[in-house]
């Protein structure tokens, strides 16, 4: 959402929300990522773009997602089969992406981006830090996806 749109709004909000919205690119990569994430997972349920989700999320709880995390979510939506593609040829024989749970598989499509779009992040990090987001929001599958992702780290070994 562009920043004139919302500082017309802005005169109605809580000093609390004004803050927020101001310190929303002031955040640590781990958050960039979760946050990327969560865009990513949303993302799987509905048809709308990413700017219609961060927006909503705006208008329902008052959080605002950095400029990065929505920047990313957008190449990750638009490179999503790609993607995809890379998962699935490292998954189980009979096992397809509908049936990784749709918060592993927004873990791993944010992971895989950063491994193959990403020079700056390593790849090392880029796992290390999808089985942690796993740990949080999917304790069960972490092994799964810390299995999926290094198999995909060793297409390019």
């Amino acid at each position: 959402m562009p920043d004139e749109i919302l500082s017309n709004n802005k005169e109605n909000e809580t000093p609390e929300i004004n803050e927020a919205y101001e310190n929303r690119n002031n955040i640590s990569r781990y958050k960039v990522r979760e946050q990327t994430v969560l865009l990513t997972f949303e993302r799987l349920f509905t048809d709308g773009d990413i700017d219609e989700i961060a927006d909503n999320v705006i208008d329902s709880r008052d959080v605002y997602y950095s400029d990065e995390a929505i920047k990313t979510a957008k190449l990750i939506d638009e490179l999503k089969d790609e993607i995809d593609s890379r998962i699935s040829a490292h998954l189980s024989k009979g096992w397809r992406i509908s049936r990784i749970s749709k918060t592993s598989l927004a873990i791993m499509r944010v992971a895989v981006f950063e491994m193959c779009y990403l020079e700056e992040i390593p790849v090392s990090v880029a796992i290390n830090e999808a089985v942690e987001l796993a740990k949080k929001y999917t304790p069960d599958e972490s092994k799964f996806v810390n299995g999926v992702l290094g198999a995909v780290a060793g297409e390019d070994a």
